[in-house]
């Protein structure tokens, strides 16, 4: 993995520095805030699909789904009440984000990752010894804080401290590790749903105290960025760091670099405000549409519901966890085709190839499961066409998996100067638990009202964001973080937005 020499970005400047062990050790850790997301997504599709807990908490829910042995498969799980529990959590993790930007500028990366791993920990005892739906929620409300504060600061934290050619496959270690607490959640369901005494989903929810433990004891032992300490005055600390995440004494140039905009930054008392002024469009209107695309690819509602999804196609319900298994594996697969390619092919390439393979993918699967169950929602599949789906289910997958799965939370980590890169990304966050939560809230009834269609009114979303990227998104792939702004100047429609005299760093010669 590591490799000496010049980093030479393509663009920009050329730091030196090589990705040292202690660079890619502390990533790992970093990364490691990932797990508590992914494995929330993964376990809360599978506790709500077990009759155990929804005899417990929704009985309605189960009175409904076995009543209606008949009739609608699109309309088994339509309940709100369900579907708040599931969603309560994006919320909390919304709002948790904003007071998390002040917290991750003021004190540093490393406290708001810690801060979340606790909070979750707290959350995932709460969930649980649950012995109302007054507590499942209030549990899921402190996980949705936790996760607030980690999906904030894990991206930046990754962005800063990675050398500029490799910050896409550092970064993406992130996501790699959301896929991963994904797949281990569908295997823990996959056990815990055999236990005979019906508490299974206890083991479920409170396992999610294991990956919260992860990244609270890691967090604890991770440095902070030299990007923070600088913001925080600590110059000399940030040198001898500099020093040690790049592997050389030869960091004079790349610590000029970050006080320049360290300073630049301390002009700004109000990231807030400053966000919208217009020098700062492109990055903005990134920040708010790349996690409103990643969302509406339709990925979650694959993710959450896989479990409800395939039973509601008429798989049983071993079947359903299994080929959440499934689905998971190729998620786990298919990120480290980004991580090993992100940085070689750059941003755009993945995706818009990402983006074509699931658009047909999502028209197939639409199409198959229009042919069996048509509007009615009856119909029964056969081995081999319930395969057939799972298939094309894996191959949609697989190319979320390689690109707006990863570049999604990349993208947006990786644009913003250091003034206002904090709430930069607190929107990320937002935008993307908002548009998590709308989903999650509206995908039962969809599927209820929509039928078939949901998977046409996603791929024609993802012919809009592959247009999008191809049109508006420039390259940053071997890009140093603080000189970014050179890109948007260069690009033919963010240009005209940015003036001569708001550009600092000074270009490559």
């Amino acid at each position: 993995m590591a490799g000496g020499g010049v980093v030479n970005t393509g663009k920009g400047k050329e730091y030196p520095g090589k990705l040292t062990l202690f660079v890619f050790l502390t990533c790992i850790v970093a990364a490691t805030g990932g797990l508590i997301f992914g494995y929330d997504i993964g376990i809360s599709g599978g506790v709500t699909s077990m009759d155990s807990f929804l005899m417990k908490f929704f009985p309605e829910v189960l009175a409904k789904e076995k009543a209606d042995k008949s009739t609608n498969q699109y309309c088994k799980f339509d309940s709100q009440l369900l579907t708040s529990f599931t969603s309560s959590l994006y919320l909390a993790a919304l709002i948790a984000s904003f007071f998390a930007s002040s917290v991750t500028r003021a004190f540093g990366r490393k406290w708001s990752m810690l801060g979340g791993g606790l909070t979750f920990l707290v959350g995932s005892a709460l969930n649980g010894a649950a012995v109302n739906v007054l507590m499942l929620i209030l549990g899921r409300i402190l996980l949705g804080i936790g996760v607030g504060f980690a999906n904030q600061s894990v991206p930046l934290y990754l962005s800063e401290m990675a050398p500029a050619r490799l910050r896409g496959m550092l970064n993406i270690g992130f996501q790699l590790m959301i896929t991963v607490g994904i797949l281990a959640a569908n295997f823990i369901n996959y056990g815990t749903a055999k236990i005979k005494g019906g508490w299974g989903w206890r083991v479920s929810l409170a396992l999610a105290a294991v990956p919260a433990c992860v990244i609270s004891l890691g967090a604890l032992f991770l440095p902070d960025t030299p990007n923070s300490l600088i913001e925080r005055g600590h110059s000399e600390e940030a040198k001898q760091m500099l020093r040690r995440i790049r592997g050389t004494d030869d960091i004079d140039e790349e610590y000029n670099d970050l006080v320049a905009a360290s300073q630049e930054s301390k002009l700004v008392k109000h990231p807030w405000s400053n966000i919208i002024k217009r020098k700062y469009r492109p990055q903005l209107t990134m920040t708010i549409l790349i996690p409103f695309f990643q969302q509406i690819t339709g990925i979650n509602v694959i993710m959450f519901y896989a479990p409800v999804l395939f039973k509601t196609i008429g798989f049983g319900s071993e079947a359903s966890l299994m080929s959440a298994v499934i689905s998971g594996l190729v998620n786990v697969f298919a990120t480290f085709v980004s991580i090993f390619t992100v940085d070689k092919l750059g941003r755009r390439k993945l995706f818009l190839q990402g983006g074509i393979q699931m658009i047909i993918c999502q028209i197939i699967v639409g199409t198959l499961i229009a042919i069996k169950f048509g509007t009615s929602g009856e119909a029964s599949l056969s081995k081999a066409y319930a395969a057939f789906v799972v298939l094309f289910i894996c191959a949609y997958v697989a190319g979320f998996a390689w690109s707006w799965g990863p570049l999604g939370w990349l993208v947006p980590s990786e644009i913003f100067p250091l003034e206002i890169r904090s709430a930069g990304q607190s929107i990320n966050v937002s935008v993307n638990m908002l548009f998590t939560f709308v989903i999650a809230q509206a995908f039962l009834s969809m599927l209820c009202h929509m039928k078939f269609g949901l998977f046409y009114f996603f791929a024609g979303w993802v012919v809009i964001m592959t247009i999008f990227i191809a049109l508006f998104l420039p390259e940053t792939k071997n890009v140093p973080i603080e000189e970014m702004i050179l890109v948007w100047k260069a690009h033919w429609f963010w240009g005209k937005f940015i003036a001569d005299d708001d550009i600092h760093v000074k270009p490559a010669v």
